[in-house]
């Protein structure tokens, strides 16, 4: 497993550049087929997640003990904390960057046209068992339970689900992914949809690229101070993680290379078990700041007043509204969109602007959200060391 985590890089690299090489000259009925594969395999991620969830999380959290119960609420509070300074300085940022950068733009930003679609030759759907928020909520309830009972059967079913798990993950999932991001920018090649975007908001993207590299950067920093380890070391290692978010667009669909990555940087493995499907839903920095940056860029291009204070109940809230997002590509930007309507008075003109926008960005604050986990995966690692030997 540890020589295909090596290799994975290089492959998504390889199916980035071919999928969007090949997208611009193959004809409709390959594509086609593509759409077909893109489908069936975003089927099976929808189904297996939540199981993903469940196998990882139970285990891991009855394995801890009476650890359990700390080791969850420090790991919220340090997602959360990562979050909300992640929209804050997206916030702070973007206010002071952006009305320079736009003057010319304002209320001057239309719609793209509906770009061509691909179609599947056939679908096969088949819903999870149960959805992922109700996954998580259902590891915590049976994973704390068992952490406090001694020798129960149902913690070796859980230890022998997650045996089943592990090996789907690296004999199915893993294999498959490569193929998997081929087809997601195969399909946006040939679309087209995301360079009418980007040609339109292509300061605005740049910008937000910026910020998201500086939180990851700030985020390893920590890290590393805290561990006492080099942080760039840290970072590079969560690469594979990072590039294959690009392609899948999804903090959920990338576990397991996350999972893997942390446990290859040094994060015990309990840890990394327990911290990285629960930071999948909980930490969502990179997907927050590119939504503020967002809301700010098309609140001056409207010509709307921004408040700081109103700017900083939606920051808060939106750290919370984004946990039922589902693991898919845009699900961040579909949760948050109420928010944003209700709190902030976009009207449904404004709503569309800022989900072509989202969209078109949708890989960077996916990658951001799962490489942090990473970061916290360290933090947590290390604290919890430390408390064991008595330290803190």
């Amino acid at each position: 497993m540890k020589k295909l985590t090596d290799n994975l890089l290089f492959k998504v690299i390889i199916a980035i550049i071919l999928g969007i090489a090949l997208g611009l000259y193959l004809p409709e009925w390959f594509g086609r087929v593509v759409a077909t594969f893109n489908f069936l395999f975003d089927q099976l991620l929808q189904f297996i997640i939540p199981l993903i969830i469940v196998g990882l999380i139970v285990p891991s959290i009855a394995r801890l003990g009476k650890k359990a119960g700390n080791l969850l609420l420090a790991t919220v509070a340090i997602a959360y904390g990562s979050t909300i300074f992640s929209g804050l300085s997206s916030y702070f940022i973007s206010v002071n960057i952006f009305p320079e950068l736009l003057q010319g733009h304002i209320q001057n930003v239309t719609v793209p046209d509906e770009a061509q679609k691909l179609t599947s030759y056939f679908r096969i759907e088949f819903e999870p068992f149960f959805d992922v928020l109700s996954g998580l909520v259902f590891a915590f309830m049976i994973g704390i339970g068992l952490s406090r009972i001694e020798g129960t059967y149902l913690k070796n079913v859980a230890i022998d689900f997650e045996g089943i798990i592990n090996f789907l993950i690296e004999k199915l999932i893993i294999p498959l992914l490569p193929i998997f991001i081929f087809c997601i920018f195969y399909d946006m090649a040939y679309s087209g949809t995301v360079a009418t975007i980007l040609n339109v908001f292509v300061k605005i993207i740049g910008v937000i690229f910026l910020i998201h590299i500086g939180i990851l950067v700030l985020l390893f920093v920590i890290a590393g101070a805290v561990s006492r380890q080099n942080p760039f070391r840290l970072l590079k290692g969560m690469l594979p993680a990072y590039f294959t978010a690009l392609g899948t667009q999804s903090s959920a669909a990338t576990i397991p290379v996350t999972l893997k990555q942390a446990k290859a940087i040094g994060v015990d493995e309990d840890i990394a078990s327990f911290s990285v499907p629960l930071c999948a839903t909980i930490h969502l920095a990179g997907s927050t700041l590119k939504i503020v940056a967002c809301v700010v860029a098309l609140m001056l291009m409207q010509g709307m007043s921004i408040d700081f204070l109103q700017m900083t109940g939606f920051i808060f809230m939106l750290g919370i509204a984004m946990i039922a997002a589902p693991g898919v590509p845009g699900g961040a930007i579909m949760a948050a969109i109420g928010i944003i309507a209700s709190m902030l008075g976009f009207d449904s003109e404004n709503q569309a602007l800022m989900i072509a926008l989202y969209i078109a960005m949708d890989s960077f604050g996916t990658a951001c959200n799962v490489t942090g986990d990473g970061a916290i995966a360290v933090i947590l690692d290390t604290l919890f060391k430390k408390r064991e030997k008595g330290l803190i």
